[in-house]
């Protein structure tokens, strides 16, 4: 197949985590026959730099017309004194989910079998094993809603709005993803969404659960639903996480749960991403940041943007043995005790390998599966 790829770097350690991202799709592009035309565009605060916007015009028409975007990451301490609508995370980030609909995102929190004992959770727990998918609504919520400051500055509001179209839409892709997963090795067990709400308290996360409810009970009724309220689901998560599959949730919920299953897996230099819409072919990144202090030294970890790149060929493109091929090709390269720094145990520090030997490792396994 044929696509057009739009590779966004940004800042901090986005260039170089990118670059390797690029590698590794273009050896499974060589591996199975595919035609990948990939095409770079600023961003974030180098973009500020370059032309006075975190999101140059040229940029965003670019990435309208992309099949799929692959991007590194934004923001820094250089840009953090910019008006906050100028900003690299609300003028790049929040703009390209609204301007493109992207209204899901998928964040995978699983633990290598090689990186067992990176997990700060108790052996017992981790042997029971962490591989959950979370589903974050992405374009409503608190985050998007009407908010302000009364005139003497002394009270605020933050409006959460949801419609059920907005609810129906992010948990389809949940009830989905959930079958799927449940029809590869990945899950063993039945398909399951858990649903995360306040339904006690929130009027919003009343119609949440009750439209959840519906769709589950019209359309999915294959895959088993339970709903949980958000402070017991932060609390399970740590507890026993094995009991979760698909964890659907709204935008602020997300935010945090996400954050939290990336660090009971022990690295968040692991963890992909994908944010998904209702045609275009999404945006994948990494979950960790820019990370200015480890840019330019060529050791950051660029496992979790390679894997947002098989994220990225599973969704938007449907190739599921290409994606496959390349989680099969991080878990051998992880398995021959090949580490970046972060990953590296104290005591085998001296042996990490650079950003860039790592996606030769990656690249080599490929050329070899």
């Amino acid at each position: 197949m044929k696509a057009n790829l739009v590779l966004l770097p940004g800042d901090g350690v986005g260039p170089e985590i990118v670059a390797e991202a690029a590698k590794v799709l273009k050896a499974v592009a060589t591996r199975f026959g595919h035609d990948f035309e990939m095409t770079e565009h600023p961003v974030g605060g180098a973009a500020h730099d370059l032309c006075g916007d975190c999101l140059p015009d040229a940029t965003l028409t670019a990435c309208k017309a992309a099949d799929a975007i692959l991007l590194g990451a934004v923001g820094g301490p250089k840009w953090d004194t910019l008006p906050p609508e100028k900003r690299p995370e609300r003028r790049a980030l929040l703009t390209l989910r609204s301007e493109l609909g992207l209204f899901a995102n998928l964040r995978p929190a699983k633990v290598w079998d090689a990186l067992k004992g990176a997990s700060p959770l108790k052996d017992e727990i981790v042997a029971r094993g962490i591989d959950i998918l979370i589903v974050r609504e992405l374009t409503g919520g608190a985050y998007f809603g009407e908010k302000g400051r009364s005139a003497d500055r002394t009270s605020a509001y933050d409006v959460t709005p949801y419609s059920t179209h907005e609810i129906e839409r992010v948990a389809r892709i949940a009830f989905d993803a959930a079958r799927r997963r449940h029809g590869r090795a990945v899950a063993s067990r039945p398909p399951k969404v858990t649903s995360v709400d306040k339904a006690n308290v929130l009027e919003t996360s009343r119609l949440w659960r009750e439209t959840v409810t519906a769709l589950h009970a019209a359309e999915y009724a294959d895959v088993e639903l339970e709903h949980m309220y958000i402070d017991n689901a932060a609390m399970q998560l740590v507890r026993d996480p094995a009991r979760f599959d698909v964890i659907l949730t709204e935008n602020m919920f997300g935010d945090i749960l996400s954050d939290e299953a990336s660090q009971i897996t022990g690295s968040i230099g692991m963890l992909p991403s994908a944010s998904l819409g209702a045609a275009q072919g999404g945006l994948y990144e990494p979950i960790h940041g820019s990370a200015p202090d480890i840019a330019g030294k060529g050791i950051a970890n660029p496992l979790a943007t390679i894997l947002s790149a098989a994220l990225m060929l599973r969704h938007a493109f449907g190739l599921a043995s290409e994606a496959d091929a390349v989680e099969q090709a991080v878990s051998d390269v992880l398995a021959s005790g090949v580490r970046t720094a972060d990953i590296t145990s104290p005591s085998g520090a001296s042996s990490a390998v650079s950003t860039s030997e790592m996606g030769d490792a990656i690249q080599a396994a490929l050329s070899g599966l």
